[in-house]
């Protein structure tokens, strides 16, 4: 018999159960024809979903303090769903990507839709792995990616806030293997909802529990881990949606003995406004050396 708390069993379904509500109501939209407006509705009622809850139970109470960076947050989202919906979901409305699959291709298209959209997510998670890992651990690359990792708290909110390239090299990672796979539209479409859904989930400020999903999905308990300002730790966990090259490449990363950090963010200075964030990877060197001079310029004054 289970005797676990009903709050325990309750932590349990949040995140399974609101995964699975997206999944149901997109799966309703796609029936009646309305692909897309079965998107929209799963993902808007996600975000008043997680709205809601992380005022009623937050994870970090701190981290419902207004943090001035909802504009900047705002406006990088904007920029980035706008790319990524020209490159996935305008490219297989207009055909863009029909040149792109090979003939002949093996993709087996004749097993049940949720088996392919698990192997279509294995595979382009290895190009999610591998551009957000570059982005980590390839110093030309960091300046894009710390915008996303400059923030102080995890919410919702801020789930969208990456550079422009820094987006355009995540799809461009991992959109060419599922159409060099011959992965049909409906599958691609399936990814794409998939990873926006999982996203959200992923940067909540939700108190919930997780439990055995860490070691196969990007629960906001393993992201949390990968916002350490620890590189050692932070430097881990980068699947986008599932950690399976995580373990095989050896960066999944759960100590079994305490929580993830509650201070997050990065040591690199960060412009707070939108427009010198958008600009700061291209003269970071220069934002570096200004943030040193500081301290001595004020200890001057």
């Amino acid at each position: 018999m289970n005797t676990a708390p009903r709050s325990d069993r309750a932590n349990l379904l949040i995140w399974p159960g609101l995964l699975a509500a997206c999944i149901a109501i997109t799966a309703f939209g796609i029936e009646q024809g309305t692909r897309a407006s079965g998107f929209c509705a799963a993902y808007l009622m996600l975000i008043l979903a997680l709205w809601q809850l992380e005022k009623r139970r937050p994870h970090e109470v701190d981290w419902l303090r207004n943090d001035g960076q909802m504009w900047p947050d705002f406006l990088h989202t904007a920029l980035s769903k706008s790319i990524v919906f020209v490159l996935v979901i305008a490219g297989g409305t207009f055909g863009w990507f029909d040149a792109l699959r090979p003939a002949g291709s093996l993709w087996p298209a004749h097993w049940p839709l949720p088996l392919q959209v698990a192997l279509a997510l294995v595979i382009a998670e290895f190009g999610f792995y591998w551009a957000h890992r570059v982005s980590h651990e390839w110093a030309p690359m960091w300046p894009y990616h710390a915008i996303h990792h400059s923030v102080r708290r995890l919410w919702f909110f801020n789930t969208g806030r990456f550079h422009l390239v820094d987006t355009a090299r995540s799809v461009l990672f991992s959109l060419p293997l599922l159409l060099a796979a011959g992965a049909p539209q409906a599958v691609l479409d399936w990814v794409s909802a998939l990873t926006a859904f999982v996203g959200l989930l992923t940067h909540c400020n939700v108190r919930m529990h997780t439990g055995v999903l860490d070691w196969l999905f990007t629960t906001p308990h393993m992201h949390r881990w990968h916002h350490a300002p620890n590189a050692m730790e932070g430097n881990t966990n980068y699947g986008e949606n599932l950690l399976v090259w995580d373990h095989v490449f050896g960066t999944w990363y759960r100590p079994p003995d305490r929580d993830p950090p509650r201070i997050i963010g990065i040591a690199d200075a960060m412009p707070d406004d939108y427009p010198g964030q958008v600009l700061a990877p291209f003269r970071w060197q220069a934002i570096q050396a200004e943030a040193r001079l500081r301290p001595a310029r004020l200890a001057q004054d």
